[in-house]
Formats: C-alpha cells, structure tokens, sequence
C-alpha cells in the first residue's frame, strides 16, 4: 500500500549560477525542434494553464503565510485591552487593588476564549471556507468564555454583577467578530491574487506528472507552472498544457525557481538510481523536494493533492517552527530597526553630508545581490568609491589601499558606517538585521564565481541576509579570497540558519560593534 506523497523532503542549498542553462546535444536538438512555429504560438504555449496573473516571490508568499501569526497577536491584544479596561472599571481605587476573586474569572475567561480560537483551527482560513460560520465560531466561542467567567466567579465568590460579565462578553464578541470579518476578507483577497496558491514544478513528463496536472485544473488550488525532464530528448512539448521548459540541469538556473513554492519529482519511486542521481542534482537548489509516489486510487490521489495544497498559511499548533521562528524574527527586526533608524538618523545625515563634500557624485551605492530563496534584492549603502570605479558585480574585491576607495570611504568602510541604509532593506522586509550577508549577483572569489567554489553556498539563501550575522562576529567578512575562504564563509552561515533564535540574534547584535570596530586588520 502506497502513500500519496512521501514528504522526504530534500530541503536544498542553491546553486547561484547565471541563468544560461546547459543542455546536452540530444536536449539541444529538442529545443530546436520545438522551435518551429511562430513566436506567437511558442509564447503561449510557455506560459501553461496555470500562471497566475500576479508573480510573488517566496520571500513576499512566505510574508502572507505568517500573517495568521499577525492575526492571533492581534486578537490577543483585543481581548487583553477589554479585559483589562473592565477590570479597572470595577475596581475604583486602581488596578493593583483588585481581588484575585475579580481578576480570576475575567482572565479564565479570557484564556478559554483564546486558547479554544487556536486549538479549533479559527486561523486556519481553509479554502472553500464558509465566512458565516467562521463568524459564528468565534462568537460562540466569546460567549463561551464569558459563561465561564459567570460560574467561576460564582465559585468564588468574586461579587462583580451579571452586568459586568455581559458587557465584557459583549465586547470581546464584538471585536473579535469585526476582526474576523477583516481577517476573513483579506486572506480572501490573497486568494483571488494567487497570494495563497502553492506554485510547483514538476520533475519527469510522466503519466504521474499528467494525472497530477489533470487533477489541478479541476481543483485549482495548485499552480503547476512547467515541467523538467531529465530526458529531455524523449519528452513532449507539453504534458496536459503545461509546458516542458527544458531538463533537471535547466530548472537549475531557471529565473522561475525564486518563485517557487515546491518542486515535486513526478518519476516512478521504483526507479531508485535515477530518483537518486535527480535529488542529489536537486540538491542544489533552495526549494522543498517532495516525492509523488502513484496514488492507488481517488482517495489516495485527492489526499495527496490536499497535501500539497495545505500549506498556504503558517500553522499555530506544535513546536516552534520555521514559520514561527520567521514571525518573532520579523517583529525583532522591526521593533529594533525602527528604534536605530530614530538614533541614528543624525549620524546618518552627517554620513551624507560627508560623502557629499568629500567626492563628487551620489551619495548612496546600490547593488543588485542575492536575497532569500535566489529573490535579486537592491542593497543600499553609503557610496565609499569614486563614482567612476563603482563596481556593482563585485567582480574585483576591495584590497588594502585600495586606490577606488574615497577618503571618507575609508573611514566608514572601517568603521561598518557605510552599512547604515541597509535599515531601509530590513524595514521593507528584503533583509533582515541578523543573517547571512547579502554577496553581490555574480561576485568572483579571485576570477571564479564565488558560487561555483562551494557546493553547499547557497544553503545562506535559507534564509534571509543580515546587516551583521554569526559570519561576521567569528572573522569571515570583507573579501573572499580563495575557496577556503569562501568555504569558511557558508559553513558559518549554516551554523547561524540552523541556530536561529531571538537570544543568539541579541547576543550578535551587541557585539557586532567592539567586534567590528576592535578588529583593525580585516579589509572593508
């Protein structure tokens, strides 16, 4: 008996190579086949059944994946508002002078209201779900709470008045119910946009590959954007509409890979060798694995559909997770990023008026690197260079006495100054405080890309990069001058992906600074 899906998942590095496939000549001689016909016909025969009008890279879907987590803090807030605002009305002479005999009931009440919203699944936000009856959950689950306020205060002998608990039920109805329906709309509103559609490609133009796509286009809560086959000589144009784009080597450095949520391997589990050789190829790439074994029937084939389409939103049940872990992450780097950039502004103005009068030309640098799953971010810093020499590949890495650095570029290189409007990067969510550092699209260690030296480098795309990072604070920073060093650099940054947690991130903030400033050796 078969499983739907075998979630042995091939979690991946990436491989940042530029985006010129390699094809054998059997694949060549396909592609040249395929090419006849008018570009018309090719364009639309490239673009499938599924591609959704609204293009989100992993970084902005994974950003409307944790917004249930935004929506519970939310709640939470609501409630301990009017719990607390209800406790100092019954209460004349201050908060602290309530009896635990007032405060028990409304807090009990409180915690069932909140518990029972989570461990019922209310921010779940299913697809197909009825508003209506979310809507009635939740007050039914207000009035619960409040019911059990009543009868504990009873218990104890509290004294508050039935009034007292009605006003509070009715208020916790309320703006629970007004949240919810505004919840409600704008998780429906990332559906209609494609926010909330898993997107996959598929590995292996197989009879696996056209029952699955088959079954989508009923369904339509899954985006199959194209196809890959290994063998590509034998591979049709398309498979049930969806185009074949080209083989395993392809899907490599494809430009659809930043916006892909899943690639699935569609082959024949039994084929063992080349399910190997295909997860090791894979392997070099930052999205989920998944294996689809061959349903045995509907059932079975529906189940792993709904497997593959369940993940659209974080889930608040179980461990910490990944998902979990992203939200304190995000809320971390906007609380502390909005309070250094209040401080700093000063020295980032005199920064600029430095720069200004020091050396013609701009006064920001702008770079084109690498983001979370391959996304091309724009990374802003204070111009340290001639404007004439400005290097936006990072194809020559900077050196001692550098001859392109300006004078004031020195001091702010030295000094991590020019750093500073990496904030904006961390505030709009492209980066984050704490994280691997962002390398520049194309950057070469000696004349080799940087990327090709290691095979494991684009395991840091894990995750989002960081104005400062374990890297940073144990030595790797500034050039990379060999595969030694670039090697260093990623086992590092791993280290970091695989022990994130809020506690490690504060640590390396506070001694980002006397590291930093204390090492006078490294170049910058």
């Amino acid at each position: 008996m078969t499983s739907a899906i075998d979630i042995g998942r091939a979690t991946a590095l990436a491989d940042a190579r530029k985006p010129d496939a390699r094809l054998d000549a059997s694949g060549l001689q396909a592609l040249a086949a395929r090419s006849v016909g008018g570009p018309k016909a090719r364009g639309a025969a490239r673009r499938g059944p599924f591609r959704p009008e609204v293009w989100l890279n992993a970084r902005q879907r994974h950003a409307s994946r944790l917004a249930v987590h935004w929506f519970r803090s939310a709640d939470v807030a609501a409630v301990s508002i009017i719990t607390v605002a209800i406790l100092w009305a019954m209460t004349p002479a201050g908060l602290l002078a309530a009896p635990l005999s007032a405060a028990v009931p409304l807090a009990v009440g409180a915690t069932i209201v909140l518990g029972l919203m989570r461990s019922l699944g209310l921010y779940r936000f299913a697809r197909g779900q009825k508003t209506p009856l979310h809507l009635a959950a939740v007050a039914g689950l207000a009035l619960l709470g409040g019911l059990a306020a009543i009868l504990l205060d009873a218990v104890l002998a509290g004294g508050a008045t039935l009034a007292v608990y009605i006003i509070w039920t009715a208020l916790i109805t309320v703006s629970l119910y007004v949240l919810h329906m505004g919840w409600s709309d704008l998780v429906a509103g990332w559906r209609a946009k494609g926010a909330l559609t898993p997107n996959i490609v598929l590995v292996g133009a197989t009879r696996h590959a056209e029952t699955l796509i088959k079954e989508a286009l009923k369904r339509r809560d899954i985006n199959v954007l194209g196809v890959f086959d290994d063998r590509l000589a034998r591979s049709p144009d398309t498979v049930v509409g969806v185009p074949v784009l080209g083989d395993a080597e392809a899907l490599m450095t494809h430009r659809m890979t930043p916006y892909v949520d899943r690639i699935v391997l569609a082959i024949d589990p039994r084929a063992e060798k080349r399910v190997r050789e295909l997860t090791a190829r894979l392997s070099a790439l930052p999205n989920e694995v998944t294996l689809l074994v061959d349903p045995a029937d509907a059932g079975e084939r529906s189940a792993a559909l709904d497997r593959l389409a369940s993940a659209p939103l974080a889930s608040l049940d179980g461990r910490v997770d990944d998902d979990r872990r992203a939200f304190n992450k995000r809320i971390q780097d906007i609380v502390i990023g909005t309070v250094a950039l209040i401080l700093l502004a000063p020295v980032m103005a005199l920064t600029a008026l430095a720069i200004r009068l020091d050396s013609p030309g701009p006064i920001f640098f702008r770079q084109r690197r690498h983001g979370f799953i391959h996304e091309e971010i724009v990374v802003w810093k204070f111009r340290s260079m001639r404007q004439d020499a400005a290097d936006a590949t990072a194809s020559r890495q900077v050196t001692t006495d550098d001859d392109r650095v300006t004078r004031i570029g020195r001091f702010i290189r030295s000094t991590s100054l020019d750093e500073l409007p990496q904030i904006f990067n961390v505030l709009k969510g492209e980066m984050s405080l704490v994280g691997p550092r962002p390398h520049a699209i194309g950057m070469k260690t000696g004349a080799v890309e940087s990327a090709r030296l290691v095979a494991e480098y684009a395991h840091r795309h894990r995750m989002k990069p960081g104005m400062t990072g374990w890297a940073a604070i144990k030595g790797s920073r500034g050039p990379l001058h060999s595969a030694q060093d670039v090697r260093r650099r990623v086992q590092l940054d791993i280290e970091y992906i695989e022990r994130q947690s809020v506690w490690l991130d504060l640590w390396i903030m506070v001694v980002t600074i006397p590291v930093l400033l204390g090492d006078r050796a490294a170049v910058r």
